[in-house]
């Protein structure tokens, strides 16, 4: 065994999906990985064949065999993946934020605002913001050309109705968050000054969701007029360079895979 060996990482990349967050990642922590790619059905739900990687078959799905093994981690759910890279990647980075204040180590309470930040966001995303649009998407379904014209007039009404009852009122409230938090970071990111894997991890349900919050029913205003804080921070994410290189590579790897997610029509 060489002393320069290192263990290797694959990336299960499911099209139109957060594993396109995780690939960022990767990048941003500088580690060796492949890809594997899967296309969606035209149902949209993922291939069977990542059940054969974990069983309930979602991605992003990260395999590790470290080196001297033979069999490798299997790391599901991106909030997960997210916090392992970090814990063993992430030193002299700023992807993981310095947990304790000087002279504060392991003490309670003894966290930086920037970790106890991070920590906050990588549930958020994955707990709060992805679970609403994913309801979004999913009542945005009973409007679509998929169902019969005859009976999409009633579909559609209960769909302005669900928006208007819960979803809009809880995407509102969230982005309302990241907009005050933003303002009250001390940066341009959600933890400070500097770009952190929470801000990864987020990038692809704000980026692939922008456009269409104006589109779900009355925020009471323009969604870009009333959290403008956070339509700068989507344009900020969308244009750093390792967006624009996750975007790259998979354009190399397979040119017809899809990145964005657009809402069934």
């Amino acid at each position: 065994m060489t002393a320069d060996a290192k263990p290797k990482v694959v990336l299960h990349w499911l099209e139109k999906s957060r594993a396109q967050s995780i690939l960022w990642l990767l990048d941003e922590l500088k580690i060796d990985y492949e890809v594997e790619i899967f296309r969606r059905q035209p149902t949209l739900l993922a291939p069977p064949e990542l059940k054969k990687i974990h069983p309930l078959g979602k991605s992003p799905l990260l395999s590790i065999t470290p080196v001297g093994a033979t069999e490798p981690i299997v790391l599901a759910e991106s909030g997960n993946i997210v916090q392992y890279l970090c814990d063993h990647f992430g030193q002299d980075t700023t992807m993981k934020p310095k947990r304790y204040k000087d002279g504060q180590e392991g003490k309670l309470g003894g966290e930086t605002e920037e970790f106890l930040r991070w920590q906050y966001f990588l549930h958020f995303t994955e707990g709060t913001y992805m679970a609403s649009l994913i309801q979004a998407m999913l009542i945005s379904a009973l409007k679509s050309s998929r169902i019969p014209f005859f009976i999409r007039p009633v579909t559609s009404m209960v769909a302005r109705q669900v928006f208007s009852m819960a979803i809009i009122p809880n995407i509102k409230a969230q982005l309302g968050l990241l907009e005050e938090r933003l303002a009250t970071s001390g940066g341009d990111y959600l933890c400070g000054k500097n770009l952190t894997a929470a801000d990864v991890l987020i990038s692809f349900g704000l980026i692939n969701a922008k456009d269409a919050f104006a589109d779900m029913g009355d925020f009471g205003g323009e969604p870009r007029s009333l959290f403008p804080k956070v339509y700068e921070y989507i344009a900020r994410l969308e244009a750093h360079p390792g967006w624009k290189r996750s975007i790259e590579k998979i354009k190399e790897l397979d040119s017809g895979a899809g990145i964005y997610f657009t809402p069934p029509s």
